[in-house]
């Protein structure tokens, strides 16, 4: 896990707050790379600040490119008038990152193939520049709780697939207080749905504070293979819903 690309199954699923728990749980010092930031000022707090106010951990913070509107990278850096982001620049950071780090994040915008720039280039083709550069990354996928999840899983675990590159597995970005149905559901069809085990699920809110707070819910929340404590069957278990007529 000494490279982990974190991405979505689309936009506003709780990539940060997941990228967020997993730095605040890794032992030794770790890196976040967001290779493009959107809908941000020139002087206002992105994502890697985020990360940081939520861990309250020393943590190496970096971000590649920055564009105002919130858009996709590659339509952002146009508007803009901005470079786009190209995946050997990304792995090229990546590299240097992860010569001093235990672990290096790497934090995507919106879905897997969301394009950074002209060419169509995508968080996929980063990490599989990565790849080229002898390093072993490994993707974590954050997805929603509800109703329609398991097809953007699916499609996002046969993208991943279909490139050569290993899903690590999947985290619920947000798990409610009441989970509904098909949420309950979900927790047993996601692991199915991706071919990759479920990681954590994190609380909803648990962003409002950092530090101890966080930490404490990142570690009850997240598997052991994240460096938390939490056991998917005995959660998954204990939302188990009853066949119709029992």
């Amino acid at each position: 896990m000494s490279v982990l690309f974190v991405t979505g199954t689309g936009t506003e699923v709780g990539k940060t707050v997941v990228t967020a728990a997993v730095a605040a749980l890794a032992r030794g010092p770790v890196a976040v790379l967001k290779p493009g930031q959107t809908g941000v000022a020139p002087a206002e707090a992105g994502d890697v600040a985020e990360v940081v106010r939520l861990t309250g951990r020393g943590l190496t913070v970096r971000e590649l490119a920055r564009y105002p509107e919130p858009l996709a990278p590659d339509t952002a850096a146009r508007r803009a008038g901005l470079p786009a982001v190209h995946p050997q620049q990304v792995a090229e950071a990546v590299a240097e990152l992860a010569e001093d780090h235990a672990l290096v994040l790497v934090e995507g915008a919106g879905g897997l193939l969301v394009r950074y720039d002209e060419d169509g280039h995508t968080l996929a083709d980063m990490a599989l520049a990565a790849a080229g550069l002898g390093l072993e990354p490994s993707v974590l996928v954050v997805a929603t709780a509800g109703l329609g999840t398991l097809n953007t899983t699916a499609l996002t675990a046969e993208a991943l697939a279909a490139r050569g590159l290993r899903l690590h597995g999947v985290v619920i970005g947000a798990w409610p207080d009441e989970p509904d149905l098909a949420m309950r559901c979900n927790l047993a069809d996601l692991p199915v749905a991706s071919g990759a085990p479920l990681l954590g699920a994190l609380p909803a809110g648990c962003a409002a504070v950092g530090g101890g707070p966080f930490v404490s819910a990142a570690r009850a929340a997240l598997a052991p293979a994240l460096g938390g404590s939490w056991d998917a069957d005995a959660f998954t278990a204990a939302h188990a819903v009853p066949a119709p007529g029992r």
